[in-house]
Order: C-alpha cells, then sequence, then structure tokens
C-alpha cells in the first residue's frame, strides 16, 4: 500500500508511522484537530438550524392547515434526514476504514453542501406547489447521509491521534463542535428575530443561516485536505465484507451501543426543540425562545470538554451513568418548574440543564464504544452505532413530541420521554465494559 504523505506543519517530528502509511505511536497537532472538528461543526449546524426555523419552515413548504399541521409536516421532513443516516454510516463508514478516515471527511462536506444549497434556494410552496416539499426532503436525505458518515471517521480520528490517557478530551471535541454549531444557529435565531420583523422572518429571513454556512465550505474543505491520516485502510477487504464483519463479530457492542444512545439522541434533539416548545407551547417571545437555543449550545460546548476530561480520569463507566440518571430524575421537576413559572430563568436554566448533563454523558458514550472496537472496523462500527441510535430515536424525537403535545396537552410529555429514554440507555450502558485502557492501535 502506498504511504500516505502528510504535512510536516501537522505531524510532530516524533512521529512514526505504520507500514500502511497510517499516523503511529504520536499525536496530531491541535491544528489538526481544529480541522477535524471544524468540518463536524459546519456540518451540524447545516443539519440542526433547521430544526431552529422549524416553525417558519412547515408554513412555507408545508402549508397544512391547523395550529399543530405544519409543524408536524416540517418536523416530519426533518426526521426524515434521520432514517438516511444508517446507509451514510455503512458507506462512508466502510470508506474510511478501507481508503482512510481523511477521504471519507472530505467527502461528508461536500455532500451535505449540497443538501444545505437545495435547502437555502429552494423557493416554497405558494411558488412551485408541491415540487417545493418534495426538494426540502430530497435535501433532507441527502443531509442526513453525508452526517451518517461524518461522526465514525471523525471521531476515529481524534481518538487515534490522542496521547495516552487523553482520549476522552480529544473525542471530546467532537460533541464540543456540535455544541459551538448549536450555539451559532442560536445566535443567528437571536439576531434575526430581533432585527426583522416577524413576516420578515418567515417569508426570507429563516433562510439566511442556511446562505452563511455555504460561504465557510471552501474553508471547512481546504483545512481537511491537510489532515493527517490515522488509518491508512486496507485493500484485503471491501466494504460490504467490513460492515458484515461489524454485525458478525460485534454485534453485541452494536445493539447495546445503539440503545446506550437513545438518552443521547432524545435529549439533545428535545434541547433542539426548545424554541419550537416555548414559541408554541409557552407562547414566549421568538427571541427569548432563540435564547435558549444559545444556551444550550454554550453548555453544550463547556460541560462535553468537562465530560471528555472527567472520563479520562475516572473512566468511561463512571461518567456515562452518572450524568445519565441525574437527567433521568431531573428533567420532569425541571419541566414543571418551567410549565408552572413560565419566564426567561426558567427556560434558560432547564436548557442548560438538559444541555450540559446530555454533553458530559454523550461525549463519555462517544468514546467508550469505539475504544471497543478493533482498528479495521472502528470507523464503520462506531457510524452505524451513532446513525441508527440518532435515526431510531433522535430521528423521531421531534415528531413523537409534536405529536404527544397535539393529543395530549400536557406540556410534560417531552421530559416523560427523555426520562423513559434514559432509563432504557443507563440499563445498556451498564452492560458495556469499562474501556479507558484499550490498545486502540490493534
Amino acid at each position: 500500500m502506498s504511504t500516505t504523505t502528510l504535512n510536516s506543519d501537522l505531524v510532530p517530528q516524533s512521529a512514526t508511522f505504520a507500514s500502511d502509511g497510517a499516523l503511529s505511536g504520536t499525536t496530531i497537532s491541535r491544528k489538526a484537530v481544529v480541522a477535524a472538528v471544524a468540518g463536524n461543526a459546519l456540518e451540524f449546524y447545516d443539519f440542526v438550524i433547521y430544526a431552529y426555523f422549524a416553525v417558519y419552515i412547515g408554513k412555507t413548504f408545508f402549508p397544512v392547515e391547523g395550529e399543530f399541521g405544519s409543524l408536524l409536516a416540517a418536523v416530519a421532513a426533518f426526521g426524515v434526514g434521520f432514517f438516511t443516516r444508517p446507509l451514510g454510516g455503512a458507506l462512508i463508514g466502510a470508506f474510511a476504514d478501507k481508503a482512510g478516515r481523511k477521504p471519507a471527511m472530505i467527502l461528508t462536506v461536500a455532500l451535505i453542501t449540497v443538501g444545505t444549497l437545495g435547502l437555502a434556494a429552494t423557493p416554497g410552496y405558494a411558488s412551485i406547489g408541491m415540487l417545493a416539499p418534495i426538494i426540502v426532503v430530497l435535501c433532507r436525505l441527502l443531509q442526513g447521509f453525508a452526517l451518517g458518515g461524518e461522526v465514525g471517521p471523525a471521531t476515529a480520528l481524534l481518538i487515534e491521534a490522542a496521547p495516552p490517557g487523553r482520549r476522552g478530551l480529544y473525542s471530546s471535541w467532537q460533541i464540543a463542535s456540535q455544541g459551538l454549531a448549536v450555539a451559532v444557529g442560536g445566535i443567528f435565531g437571536v439576531a434575526l428575530s430581533l432585527l426583522l420583523s416577524p413576516q420578515d422572518l418567515a417569508a426570507w429571513g429563516w433562510r439566511v443561516p442556511f446562505l452563511v454556512s455555504l460561504v465557510l465550505v471552501p474553508i471547512a474543505v481546504y483545512i481537511r485536505r491537510d489532515l493527517p491520516e490515522t488509518h491508512g485502510g486496507t485493500k484485503q477487504h471491501s466494504g460490504p465484507a467490513i460492515v458484515a464483519s461489524v454485525f458478525r463479530d460485534h454485534g453485541k457492542i452494536l445493539i447495546l451501543g445503539v440503545l446506550a444512545s437513545a438518552a443521547a439522541a432524545v435529549a439533545s434533539q428535545v434541547g433542539n426543540y426548545m424554541v419550537t416548545y416555548a414559541v408554541q407551547v409557552l407562547k414566549l417571545p421568538a427571541a427569548l425562545s432563540q435564547a435558549s437555543v444559545l444556551m444550550g449550545g454554550v453548555m453544550t460546548f463547556a460541560f462535553a470538554l468537562a465530560g471528555g476530561a472527567l472520563c479520562d480520569r475516572f473512566g468511561r463507566r463512571t461518567i456515562n451513568l452518572l450524568p445519565r440518571l441525574a437527567l433521568m430524575f431531573l428533567i420532569v421537576p425541571l419541566f414543571m418548574w418551567l410549565s408552572g413559572a413560565t419566564g426567561a430563568a426558567t427556560l434558560l436554566t432547564v436548557s442548560a440543564v438538559l444541555a450540559a448533563l446530555t454533553a458530559m454523558f454523550g461525549t463519555a458514550g462517544l468514546v467508550q464504544v469505539p475504544e471497543l472496537l478493533p482498528i479495521a472496523v472502528r470507523s464503520t462500527g462506531l457510524s452505524l452505532v451513532y446513525a441508527i441510535g440518532t435515526s431510531l430515536f433522535g430521528g423521531t424525537t421531534q415528531f413523537v413530541v409534536t405529536w404527544l403535545l397535539a393529543v395530549t396537552h400536557n406540556p410534560m410529555a417531552p421530559a416523560w420521554y427523555v426520562a423513559v429514554m434514559c432509563a432504557v440507555s443507563t440499563l445498556a450502558m451498564w452492560m458495556l465494559p469499562e474501556s479507558r485502557d484499550v490498545d486502540v492501535s490493534r
């Protein structure tokens, strides 16, 4: 196999290389870590910004009658994007295990760009009729496919390049970058809500964040071109053979990993849903509702890094279980407080606690699962766990919560759903072994 060419600015002089040309035995630079997570942040920003403006997107593309009609259609289209994640996880994850982490990470940026451009430029239902929602759904499918293949290669690279005893902290930047994306989306939401009238926001203002992200795409592609490679790949097995190996040889980790991801998937989507919840259920101003997203993003960024550092010190299982149990017992009282004392302080506090606890156990889970998988299938295995978990649980969350609110008129519905998923995922996580001292070069 040919040797991979690496930028000398990104690789310390003490670096050594495996026979397949991959980086081995040391760490990548901070610049390379930034390159890895910058693309991830951009892709998650593109994906989740849809959730923040679901109310306006629903009215633009899905003119369904009733108070919750167009919103249900919009969040259903949002959920559609999750169901191509497993396909993206399988195909792009296997591509990363076969050809290397870097080419797969460049591919995902290119794919999600096409989906974002379609969402930003498609005329509304009033202009082109049924073609509008069809294009939106197709764009969501493409975005979901790209994101399904993003998390595995990026996280595998961070884990494989981390110095001894700091894999949790390095991989925590994956979740932290998602928090950064959420925070930037929240800033846009607050700014647009303050600067534009409700009519302008609904007519065209919601498109602005999508258009801004397109300007950043060339930067993400450029910096990812200089990423070092931590796994040179293999030509001995085809992509389907790699996927089959994950199901055949690592099925237990796959199943438990998917179930363990339920709490993070549901809780993070409820956090993203807080804007819609605050506007539709609590009847709060749009600017204040968008501020909850900003709060959630900031807390995700900070507590993901804290969770990574803590799981390096105390082990993966401890940080996986304790914040998960805390959220399970706190979420219902927090929503009761929010419902009974609606206002800025309660909304921001609930958003902060939800984001902080989710980021901590989400980070620990994101490092524990790939550490339990061998390097030859690590990207594929993690991609499948993440993609299947977010599809089954995260992808349906906003639709399920909206439906529960419409049917029961009970503002506690989102909280009870999070609590149940926390219980399920805690049982699954309890069955996964500790992985802090595993040799990830095997």
